[in-house]
């Protein structure tokens, strides 16, 4: 039986009702899934026990003439600004016909991930797919902080079901009837008992669809896109790996696809590997919305370095390749240019602080959008 508290938005049900259609016809369907560590599988004690996994197996459960492909696109501790750039390599290439986007305990509650969120939904939706979609919005444990408000906003205006862990599972914890360490041992990252309860949720107001148990929330006309809720500048974002220029004492790298990072997201060769002071690369993008992908490390030191655009030294921006945390090297972005001047740039990354002792400063990419 559905959990209703966990429906924070039916949305439009049809496209949700197409998937179903084809399942009982026995069709072959993929079903693909994009987020953060929660969604790779993290803390689950096998990946066949993760929620993502778990959805799929129910899905094979209920309608087993249908065939369904399952597509992991989970990188942990990366959030949808990362994800609009990868989506096209990482999830869409292999047409999904039902995507769950899973980004509300990475992304902050900010305006800034709504317009990145949005910028993600919006691709998906124009895929040559046209997959059903379904948000997810996960919860921290010991605050209940997420963010949902900005994701559920992308999710009214495109008609997508949105599924509550905060209003449900969550609620459960807060009241009692769930004891927190039975889920989580991190107040973050679920167990495997955790990511069943997700994987129910999702497969509980699936199979509601299929019973005719839920209406749809709103009727969007077949085939029309909303206007944007926001500017809209992540829209195409894309991943720029190729310096035009680079000089460095050590070895530097053209970096591997973007779908390599899928199962080693920190085994990909940089784009530029810093090793001392002096060291750089330069980039000419295109775009109003640039920002460094780079790797922050638990090992110090490591090397620092600075982002200028156009020569523009005041506002330069520091890369500390330094990670303060002990959980593990981080996949980090910073953002450089943030609704700026559109048309081509200059992007150089120098290397202020490190010598050949301190760990490389790795460049993975640049975030180019709003050309």
């Amino acid at each position: 039986m559905i959990n209703w508290n966990s429906v924070a938005y039916k949305g439009d049900i049809s496209p949700l009702r197409k998937f179903i259609d084809r399942a009982e016809k026995g069709e072959t369907l993929t079903v693909g899934f994009i987020g953060g560590s929660i969604t790779n599988g993290s803390l689950a004690s096998i990946h066949e026990n993760c929620y993502a996994a778990k959805t799929v197996e129910g899905l094979r459960k209920k309608y087993p003439t249908a065939e369904f492909k399952y597509i992991n696109a989970g990188i942990g501790g990366t959030t949808s600004h990362f994800g609009v750039a990868r989506c096209e390599e990482d999830l869409l290439r292999f047409k999904p016909d039902l995507v769950i986007t899973e980004f509300s305990v990475n992304d902050e509650n900010t305006v800034f991930y709504r317009e990145t969120y949005e910028g993600l939904i919006r691709r998906i939706l124009q895929s040559s797919s046209r997959p059903a979609v379904i948000i997810l919005h996960n919860v921290f444990y010991d605050s209940g902080s997420n963010a949902q408000d900005q994701h559920e906003l992308v999710g009214y205006n495109y008609g997508i079901p949105c599924i509550s862990v905060k209003t449900s599972i969550y609620r459960d914890v807060v009241c009692g009837l769930i004891p927190v360490r039975s889920v989580t041992p991190d107040d973050l990252h679920p167990n495997d008992k955790g990511h069943e309860l997700v994987s129910r949720l999702l497969l509980d107001f699936i199979n509601a669809v299929a019973d005719g148990e839920i209406d749809s929330a709103c009727q969007n006309e077949a085939g029309r896109l909303q206007r944007p809720i926001t500017e809209n500048c992540y829209e195409n974002a894309m991943r720029v790996i190729k310096p035009d220029k680079i000089k460095t004492s050590g070895e530097a790298f053209t970096a591997k696809v973007a779908s390599d990072t899928v199962s080693k997201p920190y085994g990909v060769d940089p784009a530029f590997a810093g090793v001392k002071k002096g060291d750089f690369a330069e980039f000419k993008v295109n775009g109003s919305e640039i920002a460094a992908q780079f790797v922050r490390f638990v090992k110090h030191p490591a090397c620092v370095a600075k982002a200028v655009i156009d020569g523009d030294e005041e506002h330069a921006v520091i890369l500390d390749g330094n990670f303060d945390e002990t959980w593990g090297d981080k996949l980090d972005i910073k953002i450089l240019s943030y609704h700026g001047k559109k048309g081509v740039h200059q992007v150089r990354i120098e290397v202020i602080e490190g010598d050949e002792k301190a760990v490389p400063f790795d460049l993975v990419s640049l975030i180019v959008a709003g050309e």
